[in-house]
């Protein structure tokens, strides 16, 4: 993947951003080689994302289920001290 003609851009970073990329950096490894390897995640839903999605989906979990945990519950309360 290394091309000698391959062409290159320079980039500013901030210190602390630099600092990410330089401690991502193995031995002998070049930033490219960095870059590329780096996994750019989406973020994950936001609580009114979830509120909407679970207020129109439900939960998946069926009313039989969901009566069943509620009386587990109430025949396991939380313990008088949880760190015993």
């Amino acid at each position: 993947m290394h091309d000698s003609c391959m062409a290159t851009k320079t980039i500013t970073l901030e210190l602390d951003a630099y600092e990410k990329l330089r401690e991502a950096k193995k031995p002998g490894e070049s930033f490219s080689a960095v870059v590329r390897r780096l996994r750019f995640d989406e973020p994950g839903p936001t609580g009114t994302e979830l509120l909407a999605y679970f207020s129109a989906q439900g939960t998946g979990a069926s009313a039989a289920y969901l009566e069943s945990l509620e009386k587990a519950l109430q025949h396991d309360p939380p313990p008088d001290d949880p760190w015993r």
